[in-house]
């Protein structure tokens, strides 16, 4: 039974939290001054179990979800990570299998995850450069390590992408590195606009670098070639690098928003269901499942979530809204 929203958009991608925790205190996402040594994260007693996750999905794929991505903090961390993606991947139905982390445990993982059933896999890579990949992630972590696990998941099979968020005064100088970066190694890399995502890393307006001119500076060293949506609701606008199995893309919520055609949902680790990235609020989908709900009941729940849904954020985005309160990326799933 397929759910659509007050706008007629389908229910078809949900994103996964599957914990809130992160080794990485990337400046846009997880500051360290607010998210400190001290800081409390979820207990873990209400954290969904992988049990509790596979029947979720498999009650949110009734209702047409065909795509699921594995999301956090950095996904990871968390135990025995493969077995829930064996789990996923043997569910009717699904059609996409996806994760998205920050790469420094995938040299280690990458072949059993790809083994358990997963199709693609989403790195964060905002700078080849040390000092400012450094400077990005907050710990002083070196781009080392996630480059062997790009490497590894590359050889295992698996279909690598690379998210890079672009801030203005920041990480500049390093867009045409990993562009050529993608050329040599044939990889997928998204531009992200800086987003005003939570309320912890002070984001403005100014700090945004607006994809257009990413593209013409682009322009000015590859030749490329513009490619279709893969799927409806495709968030990024799709090039090829001439003579290439390279793709860079961009994700333009700021400047280009594409609200229209969004189709995505987020279940949080603890059991909250968002029906935007920038939603106030989740709906407690835990509390029915644990309190013995059928799955026609937590189908009907879900159903009358997303019916409701009217979110439109990035179209109505203003100097304004980022103030409003709202959870943060991490908790979230990005």
């Amino acid at each position: 039974m397929a759910v659509s929203d007050q706008f007629q958009r389908p229910l078809r991608d949900l994103r996964i939290s599957v914990t809130d925790r992160c080794n990485f205190r990337c400046r846009y996402c997880m500051p360290a001054e607010v998210f400190g040594p001290d800081y409390q994260y979820l207990p873990r007693e209400d954290i969904l179990d992988y049990e509790e996750i596979t029947r979720l999905a498999k009650i949110f794929l009734s209702l047409g979800v065909r795509k699921l991505r594995l999301t956090g903090g950095e996904p990871l961390l968390r135990r025995d990570l493969h077995t829930l993606i064996g789990q996923l991947a043997a569910l009717d139905g699904l059609e996409d299998l996806a994760l998205t982390t920050n790469g420094t445990a995938l040299a280690k993982q990458a072949q059993a995850l790809k083994l358990a059933g997963l199709d693609r896999i989403t790195v964060s890579l905002d700078a080849l450069n040390p000092e400012i990949f450094a400077q990005m992630n907050g710990i002083n972590a070196s781009p080392e390590k996630v480059l062997e696990g790009i490497a590894a998941a590359q050889e295992v099979g698996l279909t690598v992408k690379v998210n890079a968020v672009v801030q203005r005064g920041v990480n500049e100088t390093e867009l045409l590195p990993l562009a050529r970066y993608a050329a040599d190694k044939g990889l997928i890399v998204r531009f992200i606009e800086y987003m005003d995502t939570g309320a912890a890393h002070g984001w403005n307006l100014e700090k945004v670098l607006p994809s257009k001119d990413l593209l013409e500076l682009f322009k000015k060293h590859f030749e490329l070639e513009a490619l279709p949506q893969n799927h409806p609701g495709e968030t990024a606008v799709r090039h090829r690098i001439a003579g290439t199995s390279a793709e860079l893309g961009f994700i333009s919520s700021v400047t280009q928003p594409f609200c229209t055609a969004c189709n995505r949902a987020r279940l949080t680790a603890d059991g909250h269901l968002f029906t935007c990235l920038f939603a106030p609020n989740g709906h407690d989908i835990k509390t029915v499942l644990r309190q013995g709900g059928s799955d026609d009941e937590l189908a009907d729940r879900i159903g009358e979530i997303w019916g409701m849904r009217s979110d439109r954020y990035s179209e109505i985005r203003s100097h304004a809204t980022p103030a409003q309160a709202r959870p943060e990326m991490s908790y979230l799933g990005g």
